[in-house]
């Protein structure tokens, strides 16, 4: 109460968050707080904890000093839940601290919004459609909230927290971009693969098929530069995204790995989009016999500057076992991170192997015509899903885990391909359109970019949200920039 400004980031699920609040004995206070109209910034979660209750586990209370029931986005208009990535917002009134907005786009990560009304409309400072108008901030006085996250919109974002802190501050004014943001940009991801060097170095490194090592007589690891610096270069490129896998391999005891930690805390103080984090997030227990949770396990990657995480092996024991029995147990990682987190902050990775068939009845698990034949001209393929790197096969296919870990909580996919890894030739477009199609979470396309034109070529012929490439960006071949500009010229709605 002593405060001259508040800012109240949320980030997880309504019910656990109210849970938390209530506990605290914090939600009177807050309220309090906000009836003085006093300086108020609520971001994401803290947007939608203002109205009067959430259908999210629900239905919840919330603070109630907003008119209004925060619900899911309905996915059956073919509008992919949740809503994420870098979207248009339509400013209704004045509301001081979005003034430099202008017809940039701001980034969202949420499957819930409350939705306008007569009732609240004169809260309304801006909305963003997504299959429909739903509010994306408001403002009553010294009262603000947003819907969207400023701390990962960029430049634009820092605006606004700069208006928020100091009103009377001057904001540069940024040259007017290409166009006027319209709708959900599609996304360019830099990855960067992290692992150890044989010095005991943290690097950047890239495969070929998942191989990271040099073809040379010492066969050490490929560096291609610090983790920390190229995250922080990537951003200033333009990058929507920003993803590190750990691949170094501390596996037995993931909560021991201090320099990934590390990483994303220097990373989060200099990188102002989205950052996803994946490796060895699951249930373990240490040398001493101590159990740690999936949970545990991603809150602290969370509370070092993770925005997502992304689960690879673990997701596809839990999709096998949930194909077997079709029950929820609410114990595997994806259901233990996304009631607490909300499934937008999970990413399953798949990494599946091209399995080439005469006959697609060959296989109970589902299989499509290939545009390139196999080595024995078969017309069909199945795609086996891997763990441990890609060096074990298991006995789901790719379609089959997408619809599992969607169901178990998954919020979004990043698909790889082993056989286009390194490769430069092009996204496994059949994959990546079976993927696509069978589900309604986002879906980001991994492996194989080696020229702009790939990126174009997988936004109009999929349903990807997001396009991801590593090794041309590290070597340099291929330039953010460039790929922003050829789909900007293609026509592709995305953000600059």
């Amino acid at each position: 109460m002593n405060a001259k400004r508040l800012i109240f980031p949320g980030v997880g699920a309504f019910a656990a968050a109210m849970d938390v609040l209530n506990k605290k004995e914090m939600a009177e206070v807050l309220c309090a707080y906000i009836k003085q109209d006093r300086p108020f910034l609520g971001i994401c979660l803290g947007l939608q904890l203002l109205f009067e209750s959430s259908e999210e586990n629900g239905p919840v209370k919330g603070l109630g000093l907003i008119p209004g029931v925060v619900g899911r986005f309905d996915s059956s208009n073919g509008f992919r839940v949740p809503h994420i990535g870098w979207n248009a917002l339509q400013i209704t009134k004045d509301s001081q601290i979005l003034d430099d907005i202008g017809s940039r786009h701001v980034y969202f990560v949420h499957s819930y919004r409350a939705m306008p009304s007569d009732d609240n409309r004169d809260w309304i400072s801006s909305t963003c459609n997504y299959g429909e108008n739903f509010i994306a901030s408001v403002r009553r006085g010294n009262i603000h909230a947003v819907q969207f996250h400023p701390e990962k919109s960029g430049d634009v974002g820092l605006s606004i927290l700069r208006r928020f802190l100091d009103p009377k501050c001057e904001i540069t004014k940024k040259p007017p971009v290409h166009r006027k943001a319209s709708k959900l940009a599609k996304r360019v991801i830099a990855c960067l693969d992290v692992r150890t060097n044989d010095k005991g170095d943290l690097v950047v490194t890239k495969g070929d098929q998942y191989n990271v090592r040099e073809h040379t007589k010492e066969n050490e690891v490929r560096n291609l530069g610090k983790p920390v610096d190229l995250a922080g270069q990537y951003y200033l490129d333009g990058a929507d995204e920003v993803s590190f896998l750990n691949i170094t391999g501390f596996r037995d005891f993931p909560l021991g790995d201090l320099p990934m930690l590390q990483v994303l805390r220097y990373t989060s103080e200099n990188v102002f989009v989205p950052s996803t984090v994946g490796g060895g997030i699951r249930d373990f227990t240490d040398g001493t016999g101590r159990y740690y949770s999936s949970l545990e396990v991603a809150s602290e990657y969370f509370r070092s500057g993770a925005d997502k995480v992304s689960i690879g092996s673990d997701a596809v024991y839990a999709a096998e076992e949930y194909s077997k029995t079709g029950v929820k147990t609410g114990k595997s990682s994806l259901e233990q991170i996304s009631k607490v987190y909300g499934n937008q902050a999970v990413v399953v990775s798949i990494d599946p192997r091209r399995v080439y068939l005469k006959d697609p009845d060959d296989v109970e698990f589902k299989a499509v015509r290939v545009r390139n034949p196999g080595p024995n001209g078969e017309e069909y393929a199945w795609y086996q899903c891997t763990v441990n790197g890609g060096r074990e096969g298991r006995p789901i296919g790719a379609y089959e885990l997408a619809k599992a870990v969607e169901d178990l909580g998954a919020g979004e996919i990043l698909l790889n391909c082993i056989d286009c890894d390194g490769q430069g030739k092009g996204f496994d477009i059949d994959l990546i359109k079976l993927i696509s199609d069978a589900v309604s979470i986002p879906v980001i396309a991994s492996s194989g970019a080696g020229a702009v034109e790939h990126f174009s070529e997988v936004f109009f012929e999929t349903n990807t949200s997001a396009a991801l490439a590593a090794g041309i960006f590290h070597r340099k071949e291929v330039a953010i920039q460039s790929v922003k500009e050829h789909l900007l010229k293609a026509g592709i709605e995305i953000r600059m």
